[in-house]
């Protein structure tokens, strides 16, 4: 029960972080040119602000929960298949992305926000949706892994 408790949390989670990139990418930043740069900037200082909230809960429950299947289910990398290794991998560069992401061009975008500075605002907002797209694609190939790998 209790694997399958952290199973559902791990895949719940993922879901949470991936769907949360993909909608930002390929849904809200194209809607978002409807509106002038300064309220373009403003929404997405919103959004940022409470998607990064959701992923700072998310990217370590799923590494946590991951970890506990790993050990717990697997008994430890010995035990994994090669998806489950693959998973690991990207998982951590995600959360390592998601760390540079939030320390770099979000922490510069809210003190430009701040400054009333919209041009340093929209660079570094530029910045973020790169590293979130790379991140969205990272968390596909991951998707892709886990169900590739729990079929294949």
């Amino acid at each position: 029960m209790t694997a399958k408790l952290a199973y559902l949390l791990h895949v719940l989670f993922a879901v949470l972080w991936v769907g949360g990139m993909a909608f930002a990418i390929l849904v809200l930043r194209p809607s978002l040119a409807a509106l002038e740069p300064a309220q373009r900037l403003a929404l997405l200082g919103g959004v940022h602000r409470r998607f990064f909230l959701v992923v700072w809960h998310a990217m370590p429950i799923v590494l946590l929960s991951g970890y506990f299947l790993l050990f717990g289910h697997y008994g430890g990398f010995r035990g994994a298949g090669w998806h489950v290794h693959l998973m690991h991998l990207t998982g951590l560069l995600m959360a390592a992305i998601y760390v540079a992401i939030f320390t770099g061009p979000w922490k510069q975008m809210r003190a430009a926000l701040a400054a009333g500075d919209l041009k340093a605002a929209g660079e570094a907002n530029e910045k973020l949706r790169q590293m979130v797209t790379l991140n969205l694609a990272l968390g596909l190939l991951t998707v892709g892994v886990a169900a590739w790998g729990r079929l294949g």
